[in-house]
């Protein structure tokens, strides 16, 4: 190896040595997880046409990107300032795997979602207040339009994760087995254990009703939290599903460190949408009866 070769070496070592001092660890050496993070971001799930055959962005190109609709973004929703950045680097979708940035193709048709106005019990998840809309508390934990805060407390045996949008609590439970078959959650039954510096969460015994993208109750998710510094984690997921995608899929984005705090989220205080679906939906049927 030659001298330049050598300290290009030694200079990569440095920086490496430098960043894992920097990462917080619980007392059991654990890399710590705990805090407030947000995933916020730009990043679309798929990746645009704009940037097709390109999973990174420029600085300019990512800038122009970024200015699209601001004012919407920065009046409306909550999804950050900026493209997803890692490894120094702006990405153009959070699918990296395949490579093309695409989820893939469907295997079945999409489950239809219910139109029916006959009963509460018969709207979505997230018009009910049960779960957020999106998957913000997966898995996996999805960036969505507003209240993307999480905070995270860790044990040697437990991590919790408390999610923003309608208060949706995880409980990972640490070097454990997974459930029997017939026991299904919404969120799934979280398994997780450390892979060196990584926690691996592994999630089974899905629900037909969260249902993510279409997935059907066989639903299998793999979710890796790396601890890259002292306000980053990167969180690596894989989607695995063959009742629904024609073939596994992977995302990657940075949970960021924020200084908080986790807002309340009343999802039904002074909500009058229910009422107002349900009430419109039997002045219809009156008025069709009549005629």
């Amino acid at each position: 190896m030659n001298t330049g070769a050598r300290l290009s070496a030694a200079v990569i070592a440095v920086s490496m040595a430098a960043a894992g001092a920097q990462i917080p660890r619980t007392p059991d050496g654990r890399p710590d997880l705990q805090g407030i993070w947000t995933n916020a971001t730009l990043t679309p799930i798929e990746r645009p046409s704009d940037f097709a055959g390109k999973p990174t962005a420029t600085d300019a190109e990512s800038r122009a990107f970024e200015k699209q609709d601001a004012d919407f973004f920065n009046l409306y929703i909550e999804a950050g300032f900026e493209m997803a950045r890692i490894d120094g680097v702006k990405r153009t979708s959070l699918v990296i795997d395949p490579a093309n940035g695409k989820i893939p193709q469907l295997t079945t048709s999409p489950p239809q979602i219910s139109n029916s106005f006959d009963s509460a019990e018969d709207r979505p998840l997230g018009e009910r207040c049960l779960l957020g809309f999106g998957s913000p508390a997966g898995p996996p934990m999805m960036p969505v339009l507003e209240n993307g805060n999480y905070q995270i407390v860790q044990t040697p045996d437990y991590m919790m994760i408390l999610v923003e949008m309608v208060h949706d609590v995880r409980i990972i439970r640490m070097n454990g087995k997974h459930e029997p078959p017939n026991v299904r959650l919404w969120m799934g039954d979280s398994i997780g254990h450390w892979e060196g510096a990584t926690l691996v969460v592994d999630t089974t015994n899905f629900t037909d009703k969260t249902r993510f993208r279409g997935a059907s109750p066989g639903l299998h998710v793999t979710e890796r939290f790396s601890r890259t510094d002292a306000e980053t984690f990167l969180y690596k997921v894989t989607i695995d599903d063959p009742a629904t995608f024609s073939r596994q899929w992977t995302m990657e984005y940075p949970f960021r460190a924020t200084a908080g705090p986790v807002f309340e989220y009343a999802c039904h205080e002074g909500n009058y949408v229910m009422t107002d679906i349900l009430g419109g939906a039997r002045k219809e049927d009156a008025a069709s009866k009549k005629k």
